[in-house]
């Protein structure tokens, strides 16, 4: 065994709103999301290790008082982030329920006509998923104290990422739910990743140890190897399948049975069952050895040959979490209401307070240094704005108070706009209800009203003038025309600009070649909720168009130009002449570019000028860079957004009387068709990652299925009665596979896609495609 592991080097919360700056020279700008995203990244940030954030928040709680001490260690943010169908909202409603937020328990789906509380849209009931996080708090009580817990519900299905990633941005910890037969499935990895973005600790729990096939030690092993973290259960289930009947906690040796209707009774013992005892002990032996990996303390412990203390270990445990170098398992059945108590102490035990993780923000006034924040009531408030939502009394906006308090009334500052706004109602969130608060205080969540604004801006009482950092937005894969069936055009126009403003993966614009309004989201289903939501909520019937596919355009090789630009029409005329190469970011050498050896160029677009002796003026080099950004825009092959493109300028003429900005832009457009054409050009298209469930009667035919798809099989998994298939397939081919896939497998099998990467289409797709552009191009003529 390894003792005193390295520490792994984790970065901060989040990517930066504001601030970005590229290098004078150098500019590196991917298409107009990607460069919206990479403006969300500071330099000022540096990634520290766990130990060295440990330091500056010691300092940093120095400031606190005896009774801010006393109120954050009793308050838990948590959310509950899982693979779709793994019951993160059937246990949220057991949660709510033992805690006493809700009297009785529903149906997810709404069959018993009234549905999980936190599922409180029609749609959410009818499709039964969760398609909005929701919001609520709740008190638990354990050993005599009185521990608050605000919770939010995240969607599990990729086209709604937004959901979780605006979420896990201002949660402390989190509760990963994992599927005790299908184990850790595509989208628990994509949810790591996000934990992990964030910097999130969790504790993980292994849900539906009643299904046939239950295999929790399989599911525990590819947490440790899939998820690339720490793992042990803390738990050993008694019984699985149909007969789990409750858990044995390896820590204290203690026995825990649930009892009565719902599982609200706790029957504690210290008998464990006889065959139960050697699993016991060497689970036990199991996660002592693990933790020593990870605590100093426990290492000591086994290097000493002595057994640590019951203290020791769960000090241990909590250590470990809060550095997100280990997770706990436990065990349990929400359906079957088994073993969620124990998660709720757990989350209590193991998961951080507000005042136990490092946050950080910009400092606008002074150079945007970056600042510790100090959850103190006394101190200046700063809030985030991580979520909105239009409700019966207009724009909801949800708050993270980091600093200070927030009281009704108050007067804070947009830092933004640098407005003045009133808060003239404060709630706290519990589903769709609300209910009044006069004072929230640092560490907390909460929402008010009335307020402009966007996702992910900053708040403060404005002494100060910080801009905390935003949330990562994913580019959009999926594209559809659209159009008011009936002529109520304003509707239409609110619910578009509504949702565009509720959610940053939804995208409207324009298209003024075609002139049809063009819509874009992470998947079809996600821009099918959007659609209905318009028929529903604004009686706004849509016709759609075909799916488009979010092509993009690249090059493989590299080619000079020089290009002159003359016009004479009498009087002042146009000159302007630039040249210089262009090569695709891949053959760029990384040091020239100014980013760091290992990072990945090859859908990065980087403009560079090495003009020397003056010959071309800096006024006349950004209108070349305006030119380059938008050539990047619309390329010359089928009007797609250009990636991976490096273009240098290093010498050109000007004239003394006809050179002008105007020209000097319009050189650059022509040049860079020029060479871009020369330089062995590309379509690319979005490829997806698929993964298909079903069960293991229609392999064949699911197999049979995505080779018509032309897909590319990377691993199929049997387990139990069902089986897991992981591919790789092109987007435009996975058009209404929905479907498909339902005939294939009657109604059974089930799907998860998310973007990839993007790759070469085939060349003859790629002729097909610049025909049908330069076609469409004609007619418009």
């Amino acid at each position: 065994m390894i003792f005193g592991r390295l520490p792994k080097v984790l970065g901060f919360r989040g990517v930066v709103s504001g601030g970005w700056a590229a290098k004078p020279v150098i500019t590196a700008c991917n298409s107009a999301t990607t460069l919206r995203s990479a403006r969300l990244f500071h330099s000022s940030f540096i990634r520290k290790s766990y130990e060295e954030e440990m330091v500056e928040l010691d300092e940093l709680n120095k400031e606190l008082s005896a009774d801010d001490s006393v109120r954050l260690k009793k308050i838990r943010n948590i959310g509950i982030s899982a693979h779709i169908d793994s019951g993160k909202t059937t246990f949220t409603e057991r949660v709510l329920y033992y805690t006493g937020r809700i009297k009785a328990i529903h149906d997810v789906r709404g069959r018993d006509g009234v549905g999980a509380k936190m599922d409180h849209m029609d749609l959410e009931r009818e499709k039964g998923i969760t398609i909005q996080s929701a919001a609520t708090y709740c008190t638990w009580d354990k050993d005599g104290d009185h521990y608050n817990m605000n919770l939010i519900d995240t969607p599990g299905h990729i086209d709604f990422t937004i959901e979780v990633e605006r979420a896990l941005r201002v949660l402390d910890g989190a509760v990963l739910i994992v599927c005790a037969v299908s184990g850790v499935q595509s989208q628990t990895v994509t949810v790591d990743r996000q934990m992990k973005r964030y910097n999130v600790p969790r504790i993980t729990f292994i849900n539906k140890m009643d299904r046939m096939g239950a295999d929790p030690w399989r599911a525990v092993d590819q947490v440790n190897k899939k998820l690339h973290i720490a793992a042990a259960a803390i738990q050993v289930p008694i019984g699985s399948e149909k007969d789990f009947a409750g858990v044995v906690n390896i820590i204290d040796r203690q026995v825990v049975y649930f009892e009565g209707s719902q599982g609200e009774k706790l029957r504690v013992s210290k008998e464990i069952p006889e065959e139960l005892k050697e699993i016991v002990e060497e689970k036990r032996k199991v996660l002592i050895e693990t933790l020593a990996d990870v605590d100093d303390t426990v290492a000591e412990c086994v290097i000493d040959e002595v057994e640590p203390s019951i203290e020791q270990i769960k000090n241990a445990i909590r250590r470990g979490t809060i550095a997100r170098k280990f997770t706990p398992i436990l065990m349990g059945s929400a359906l079957a209401n088994k073993g969620i108590q124990p998660v709720l102490d757990a989350v209590c035990d193991y998961l951080p307070d507000p005042s136990e993780i490092l946050n950080k923000a910009l400092d606008v006034d002074n150079a945007e240094a970056p600042v510790g924040l100090v959850a103190a009531a006394e101190k200046p408030m700063v809030a985030l704005a991580f979520k909105l939502e239009e409700g019966k009394y207009g724009q909801l906006t949800y708050l993270r108070i980091y600093q200070g308090k927030l009281r009704k009334g108050q007067m804070m500052t947009h830092v933004k706009t640098g407005k003045r706004v009133k808060v003239a109602r404060l709630v706290r969130m519990h589903s769709e209800e609300m209910e009044d608060a006069d004072e929230v205080g640092a560490g907390e969540i909460c929402a008010t009203f009335g307020i402009d604004c966007s996702s992910g801006d900053t708040f403060t009482d404005g002494s100060v003038n910080y801009s905390m950092s935003s949330m990562f937005v994913p580019d959009a894969v999926v594209s559809l025309s659209i159009a008011p069936a009936t002529k109520d055009a304003a509707n239409f126009s609110k619910a578009v600009n509504r949702f565009q403003k509720e959610d940053p993966t939804f995208r409207v614009h324009y298209d003024k070649d075609s002139k049809e309004t063009i819509i874009s989201g992470m998947g079809e289903l996600h821009l099918e909720i959007y659609i209905e939501r318009m028929r529903r909520e604004y009686n706004v019937e849509c016709t759609v168009g075909r799916p488009r596919v979010a092509y993009r355009e690249s090059i493989l090789g590299s080619a000079p130009f020089d290009y002159t630009h003359k016009k004479q029409t009498g009087g002042a005329g146009q000159y302007a002449k630039v040249m210089g190469n262009m090569k695709a970011s891949s053959l760029a050498d990384p040091e020239d570019v100014g980013v760091s050896p290992d990072e990945d160029l090859h859908f990065k677009n980087f403009f560079q000028t090495k003009i020397v002796g003056g010959k071309i003026s800096e006024k006349f080099l950004m209108a070349c860079q305006k030119g380059f950004e938008d050539c990047c825009e619309k390329g010359p092959l089928i009007g797609s957004k250009v990636l991976g493109v490096d273009m240098t300028i290093d010498d050109g003429a000007t004239h003394p009387v006809d050179s002008s900005e105007l020209a000097f832009k319009t050189a650059t457009n022509y040049a860079f068709k020029q060479a871009f054409l020369q330089s062995q050009p590309v379509i690319l298209e979005p490829i997806m990652n698929v993964v298909i469930t079903a069960p293991i009667e229609f392999q064949g035919a699911i197999i049979g299925l995505v080779n018509k798809l032309q897909g590319i099989i990377h691993d199929t998994e049997n387990h139990a009665d069902e089986f897991n298939l992981t591919s790789d397939c092109s987007l435009s081919n996975l058009f209404g596979f929905a479907s498909k896939l339902r005939a294939s497998t009657q109604g059974k099998g089930e799907f998860t896609m998310e973007f990839k990467e993007y790759q070469p289409v085939l060349p003859n797709v790629q002729k097909q495609l610049i025909e049908d552009h330069e076609k469409k191009n004609k007619e418009q003529q």
